[in-house]
């Protein structure tokens, strides 16, 4: 599948490119900044939930893991879904682009990443007639939410959990 385009401001570099089917590539980025975050404390995704095994389902199929590069250098990495069973089970299959596991490496960390690859995707939503961007987090996940949030999120819903953890479900129209 082609890549898609969109412009970086704040930094001197051309593009942002996110190719899909780049599977194995997007989980040794997701390894390599879950990593990061343990060794800073941070509650992440464990190594053995990062594997192919684990990540392709019938909703996250290869094409669907892509990767984000500027100037040719890997940025970041993340899956986008068109179907999202376990988090929008009600929702028709390309109503909405699903992001999952969306990590950037430390070298484009407080760059505004986000929303440059938001912006990326909305395009790509625009080619296929999708009308929202949506994605989950923690709902405890303060950093997390203070991203997507000043990247143009919204928290739609919370599902509380007999854990008694929640996950925060959030939307965004393209």
């Amino acid at each position: 599948m082609p890549g898609i385009c969109c412009c970086m401001g704040t930094r001197e570099m051309n593009k942002l490119e996110i190719r899909f089917g780049e599977v194995k590539t997007a989980i040794s980025v997701m390894r390599e900044v879950a990593a990061w975050g343990r060794e800073q404390g941070y509650r992440v995704w464990p190594d053995e939930w990062l594997t192919m095994e684990e990540l392709i389902t019938l909703d996250a199929q290869p094409e669907n893991f892509c990767i984000g590069t500027i100037d040719g250098e890997i940025a970041c990495a993340f899956i986008l879904q068109w179907t999202d069973a376990d988090y929008w089970p009600n929702a028709q299959k390309y109503e909405a682009a699903y992001l999952h596991k969306f990590c950037v490496r430390r070298n484009f960390a407080g760059m505004g990443m986000t929303k440059l690859v938001t912006e990326a995707i909305k395009s790509e939503c625009r080619k296929r007639g999708i009308r929202y961007i949506r994605l989950d987090t923690g709902l405890d996940e303060e950093v997390v939410k203070e991203i997507y949030l000043d990247a143009g999120y919204k928290i739609v819903d919370i599902l509380d959990y007999d854990n008694g953890r929640s996950m925060a479900l959030y939307s965004m129209e393209v």
